[in-house]
């Protein structure tokens, strides 16, 4: 089986390829990103190519399934550009996985893409993906599903999985992490040492999380199946307030959603930190996801539990842990 995989540097993509590496039904894998990493894995050739401008049609030529992972959530102030890679780049892709014949696509979809939902229970992939409006990363995932509708109606014959995933750490994701979400100016080091004073103590901030090796085998298992559709992943336990603090060492007190969002928002304006104010409408508006699809359909059972990829992460801020790719690697290229 001849793999390629878009967006293979990241988070996420790094692990796909080293699960895909040991996996004896894949041949080949062609390794997709921007720029080219500093990393070797087995049979993985990088290519450089950006899924908004680059033709893809040779990259696909021959492939019988591809792994989408590209997706920009920086810069955030210029959502246009990020809306040309997001969706317009998935449109781009796309039209050329039809094209060129290749009969499976494993898409990076996310939570991000349920409408606002319970937090006491759990949902299954029939949940409405409408999306949270005010949150401009969930507007994009919900558009480029909106693709996917659109070539599963042209292109019945083609297999399509939709991993609708949690929040996703590992180690050495630790860099990128803090360049995408905390900033320059977050204290990362003493972050990953002493923890965090406080944590919000509602229970609308109850989210969950999954260790990056572990939906990396999920993904691999997508692809050594007939499973179709969209596909929830999370570990347990659920981070609630209280799993969190504990994890980092923090203390839960009230912070209401209003004010940390007017602080995101005065934060983010000013340039400050990276994060537009929508992820917390999306932080306290996703909804809890059922699993059970992915447990019975793949056989798959995470490793990691979600407080200690959590806790992973932690180490790695204290560490500066990071990877030898553009996205990863603990100095900006």
């Amino acid at each position: 089986m001849r793999v390629v995989v878009l967006g293979a540097t990241g988070n996420v993509g790094t692990s796909v390829c080293e699960a895909l590496g040991a996996e004896p039904e894949v041949t080949d894998i062609v390794g997709v990103a921007r720029r080219l990493p500093e990393l070797t894995l087995p049979k993985v050739t990088w290519a450089a190519a950006d899924i908004s401008i680059d033709p893809l049609d040779d990259l696909l030529a021959g492939a019988d399934a591809v792994v989408h992972l590209a997706w920009l959530i920086q810069p955030s102030h210029d959502e246009r550009g990020m809306w040309k890679v997001n969706v317009g780049g998935t449109e781009r892709v796309l039209d050329a996985v039809a094209r060129a014949g290749v009969r499976t696509v494993v898409y990076a979809s996310s939570i991000g893409v349920y409408a606002p939902g319970p937090k006491d229970r759990r949902v299954d992939e029939s949940w409405p993906t409408t999306g949270v409006g005010s949150s401009q990363y969930s507007r994009h995932k919900v558009e480029a599903e909106r693709a996917f509708d659109q070539f599963e109606r042209e292109y019945p014959d083609r297999r399509v999985v939709r991993m609708r995933k949690a929040l996703i750490f590992k180690s050495g994701a630790a860099a990128g992490i803090e360049r995408l979400f905390l900033g320059p100016f977050a204290p990362t080091l003493l972050l990953g040492r002493y923890g965090l004073p406080v944590v919000p103590n509602d229970p609308r901030f109850t989210t969950q999380a999954v260790h990056t090796s572990d939906v990396a085998d999920a993904y691999r298992r997508a692809l050594v199946s007939d499973v179709e559709g969209p596909v929830n992943l999370a570990a347990e336990p659920v981070l609630t307030p209280a799993v969190m603090a504990k994890v980092l060492g923090a203390r839960p007190v009230s912070l209401p959603s209003t004010l940390l969002k007017i602080g995101a928002f005065a934060s983010h304006r000013l340039r400050v930190q990276p994060v537009e104010p929508g992820w917390i409408d999306l932080a306290t508006s996703a909804p809890l996801m059922d699993t059970t699809r992915a447990r019975d359909e793949l056989g798959w059972d995470p490793r990691i539990s979600a407080d200690d990829a959590l806790g992973e992460l932690l180490r790695g801020f204290a560490t500066d842990d990071g990877m030898p790719t553009p996205q990863l690697h603990p100095t900006p290229h």
